[in-house]
């Protein structure tokens, strides 16, 4: 008999990209590309000359090479050449600055947010249990966007075998995701930070008994003052992103329309939730929603809230004032009122097999760093769509592998996963694409180096590779917050293209 001891440890892994057949590294579009080019090379020498078709061929060979030559995190030359002459380019017009305020160029002298998030709108609607929930409407991509906040339950002292159980629900809750008519994109962001202690001192100064011992009373009033030095609190939040096309006649909803769609799925989306080991999940009001990025764009204001809720006050918010007095982005950087951040980007996922703990410590809190958030970004996709890339990847495996004589590990090993993934995925398995962003907050810039030093043993111990956002730190630091972005709808080449070069 097979006890809980005697189990081995469950592992999960199988991730691939989304890739497509092709010739010398390339894709589908990548390798057409370079037919076109010899083809009208061949023509160049046969109309002009040789050396003229000499020129040509040299220009086709550079391109050829600027996509196919790769670093550590898969970015080609082209890319990395596109994204520096990008920066340059906003740098010359001055978009990496931003003033707001009374004296600053935002109109009507407000906090306005900077930005992706510049145009995002907010509203408060209640839920069919009469819960009031924020909903965000960003114009730019047309999508509705709502925020759950969550209590983590966490695995200390929790036997493996309930581990696993929480494991098996997020996963069955991500894959019901993609059956959520309009359903965009998902995030689940992690956010460690220091606690003022404001809340332990009104809880326990509220329940002392003025007839109690002095000794009692002195003893409870040093466990508040050193019990909030050095301490951190740790926040989840999951943003579900929906588009504003309706399912009937595909026209773009009105807040109020979607308001009332999502306040009927909201409570059935939150009932599930619970099951995964996320504690008691809760609708996210307007006033926490721009407490929540007010506190992310001036870490400063922190103290000031919890101690204006400790003391029984709701400080006055409003989504017009929660952004930052004075941004300026950096290439590797972004600095914001009291702080300054960095943002990650994974360009890998783990290789091979993971545990369930294998995020643990990039997620606990650290001491080089003031605040951290871990925003993981999901994009559960449509049974259709998903089983034409798990064949599309399947045939791009087979293909590298029967194309050369001598195929190379790596190959061979892409192309059981690939065999196993499309089997799963035609037993009813869902696709999901996924993301990883580290954003790392500091007070002092003279704790950057030790920050960023931090982040890549962190990444490393998850076995996620990382790679600074070098030229859009501020996108990225927006992206990681809860307001659901979905990145690749604001990137002017689709996300589709790129993969089949």
């Amino acid at each position: 008999m097979t006890t809980l001891e005697d189990r081995a440890p469950r592992t999960y892994g199988n991730w691939q990209r989304p890739t497509s057949p092709g010739l010398l590294g390339l894709g589908s579009l990548g390798t057409l590309m370079l037919f076109g080019g010899l083809i009208f090379t061949v023509f160049t020498v046969m109309l002009v000359g040789f050396l003229a078709g000499l020129g040509v061929f040299l220009v086709v060979a550079i391109l050829v090479a600027a996509v196919t030559t790769r670093d550590k995190h898969g970015m080609n030359i082209l890319t990395r050449t596109a994204a520096r002459s990008a920066w340059w380019s906003s740098r010359a017009r001055g978009l990496h600055l931003y003033r707001s305020g009374p004296l600053g160029r935002a109109l009507w002298g407000t906090y306005q947010l900077p930005g992706l998030v510049a145009g995002v709108r907010l509203s408060e609607h209640q839920d069919a249990y009469g819960r009031p929930f924020a909903m965000l409407y960003c114009p730019a991509t047309w999508t509705y966007s709502v925020v759950i906040g969550t209590e983590p339950v966490g695995g200390e002292l929790v036997e493996q075998a309930q581990v696993d159980v929480w494991v098996g629900r997020w996963g069955r809750w991500l894959a019901k995701l993609a059956d959520e008519s309009g359903l965009e994109g998902a995030s689940v962001t992690v956010e460690t930070a220091p606690d003022s202690g404001a809340r332990l001192r009104q809880e326990v100064e509220g329940h002392l008994d003025p007839d109690a011992p002095a000794f009692a009373q002195a003893v409870m009033r040093q466990v508040v003052d050193e019990y909030s030095v050095g301490s951190s609190q740790v926040r989840a939040y999951i943003a579900l992103t929906f588009s504003a096309a309706s399912r009937i006649d595909g026209k773009r909803r009105k807040p109020d329309d979607m308001g009332r769609d999502l306040a009927a799925r909201l409570p059935g989306l939150t009932s599930e939730l619970a099951a995964t080991g996320a504690g008691g999940p809760r609708l996210v009001n307007a006033q926490e929603l721009c407490e929540l990025v007010r506190v992310a764009y001036d870490p400063a204001a922190a103290p000031l809230i919890d101690e204006a809720h400790a003391a029984g006050e709701v400080p006055d918010l409003h989504w017009s004032d929660v952004g930052p007095a004075a941004a300026q982005a950096t290439w590797d950087g972004y600095r914001h009122d009291s702080a300054f951040s960095m943002t990650w980007g994974m360009t890998e996922a783990p290789r091979g097999n993971s545990q369930s703990d294998v995020l643990e410590r990039l997620l606990a809190p650290h001491d080089d760093i003031a605040r951290k958030r871990v925003t993981l970004l999901y994009r559960p996709l449509p049974t259709a769509r998903a089983s034409a890339i798990v064949e599309t990847n399947l045939r791009a495996a087979e293909f590298k592998v029967s194309s050369s004589s001598k195929p190379t590990a790596r190959a061979l090993v892409a192309a059981r996963q690939a065999q196993a993934i499309a089997g799963e995925e035609a037993n009813g398995a869902g696709l999901v694409q996924f993301g990883l962003l580290v954003t790392a907050t500091v007070d002092d810039l003279s704790k950057e180096r030790l920050a960023r030093a931090a982040i890549d043993t962190l990444g490393a111990t998850a076995r996620v590779q990382l790679r600074p956002m070098y030229g859009t730190q501020d996108a990225a630091f927006a992206a990681a917050l809860p307001l659901g972005l979905v990145l690749p709808k604001h990137v002017k080449i689709p996300t589709e293209l790129r993969e089949k070069l």
